[in-house]
């Protein structure tokens, strides 16, 4: 069919939405955009130079149910009226992710988990990019992949991929796809099912075949129950700190060992850039990416030890009276607020709270009893906070602004101790959202 002819809705205008609709002008379609609130000014503008049509704060039916083809926003689930509609008359709704996919020739390496995928993806994005590949950092992260494959030439893309982008997903294939993690996280999106999240998880493997690879932790109980029910056509590569893995990753001694079919690789865990067992994983998961892609020893070794994390991931923000202050404003689920408190050498005051997915928060009870000694609720509702944790600390306190926040944690804090923002919540209540609430969190501190 002659993409003239292909009318393509896009629901939802944020950074996904926009790019794959200035992408489908860019191919041909017609293109309509709809967005269920109200679209930024930037995105708007953005909209208008393109001439592209749009409606905000409504979906408008008769025009969304036109449509040959529907793009969906990642943060709209299947259960919204409209995109109901849509199935019930077959009209094929897909992830911008897929839809860009189709537009580009580049070497896709797909990086999922329920924690550590935007440390991964970054991480392999600065090792590829050091070592002069021509790639490009997308998907959950920087510029949308459809704008970006609309306007750059790139020969690789790093994608980091959730779950929501997954599960929109059909045709797209991974030349290298990476499985962090399953746990569970956003399973109100899943019938509150562990299987169904881990298989939006798996779908990064669909479409390999026998040239391409698939890279996982084989010490995480969740990855292997569900390789033991699938099969997998790329050629596997585990990493683990637990047992040593041949082909794959492992650790010797200090020593990270990396071999490939064709190569190896060895680096002392002491000169890498990310520290904590957590990052371990994270490391040997862009290492092999890199000895896949067969770059040399000494580039990989150098982008190891240069790396900076991002913003919002376990992020040092300023030693105040002796007092660390660390912003791990991403921890939106409690097991990323397990990694952070299980990297922590200190006493901690931990902030935690916001909107809550269902979080089961026993897993952190023995850290918590270990390591904390205050809790600072930064949410709306903290009750569940308090059943969870009442009789683990002496101290629960609430607050309602990163301010207070900050302020309250800085006065139950003494010298050596660390406060972690960790929340394991969702960010909506109070905030925009997790970046806006880390951002305010590091100017409370700076105004202490």
């Amino acid at each position: 069919m002659d993409s003239k002819l292909n009318r393509l809705v896009v629901l939802g205008a944020a950074e996904s939405g926009v790019g794959a609709a200035y992408l489908a002008r860019q191919q041909g379609y017609e293109v309509f955009v709809s967005d269920a609130g109200t679209i930024t000014d930037h995105y708007k503008k953005q909209l208008q130079d393109w001439n592209i049509r749009f409606e905000e704060n409504r979906h408008t039916e008769a025009e969304i149910l036109k449509a040959t083809e529907v793009v969906k926003s990642p943060g709209i689930a299947d259960q919204v009226p409209i995109v109901r509609k849509l199935k019930e008359k077959n009209i094929p709704v897909i992830s911008e992710i897929e839809f860009a996919a189709r537009y580009t020739n580049a070497t896709i390496v797909g990086i999922t988990g329920s924690n550590g995928k935007t440390t991964t993806a970054s991480l392999t994005y600065h090792i590829l990019n050091d070592a002069g590949l021509n790639v490009g950092l997308a998907g959950n992260i920087g510029k949308s992949f459809a704008y970006q494959v609309a306007t750059e030439k790139f020969d690789y893309y790093v994608l980091e991929l959730s779950s929501f982008m997954l599960d929109d997903m059909y045709r797209f294939k991974a030349h290298i796809a990476v499985l962090l993690n399953i746990t569970p996280d956003h399973l109100d999106r899943y019938d509150y099912k562990l299987e169904n999240y881990a298989a939006s998880k798996f779908r990064i493997t669909q479409n390999q075949t026998a040239g391409d690879y698939f890279i996982y932790c084989a010490d995480d109980p969740e990855t292997i129950k569900g390789m033991e029910v699938r099969k997998f056509n790329a050629q596997q590569l585990p990493f683990s700190i637990k047992k040593k893995t041949d082909p794959g990753a492992y650790l010797d001694k200090d020593n990270i060992v990396i071999n490939t079919l064709k190569e190896h690789f060895q680096m002392s865990i002491n000169d890498l850039a990310l520290q904590g067992k957590h990052n371990l994983y994270n490391s040997m998961a862009s290492g092999i990416v890199a000895k896949v892609l067969e770059l040399r020893n000494e580039t990989l070794r150098e982008s190891m030890g240069s790396f900076r994390n991002i913003e919002h991931r376990l992020e040092f923000v300023a030693k105040i009276s002796g007092i660390s202050f660390i912003n791990d404003s991403k921890a939106t689920n409690v097991n990323s607020t397990w990694y952070a408190l299980e990297s922590m050498t200190s006493d901690v005051v931990l902030i935690l709270g916001g909107v809550d997915k269902g979080n089961d928060y026993g897993m952190l009870k023995d850290l918590v009893r270990q390591k904390v000694k205050a809790i600072v609720c930064l949410g709306k509702d903290n009750r569940r906070i308090h059943d969870a944790f009442e009789d683990e600390v002496e101290i629960i306190v609430n607050t309602f602004s990163a301010q207070e926040a900050a302020q309250i944690a800085y006065h139950l804090a003494k010298k050596g101790d660390t406060v972690l923002l960790s929340p394991a919540c969702a960010s909506f209540d109070l905030f925009k959202n997790y970046e806006d609430r880390g951002r305010q969190f590091k100017q409370a501190v700076k105004e202490l």
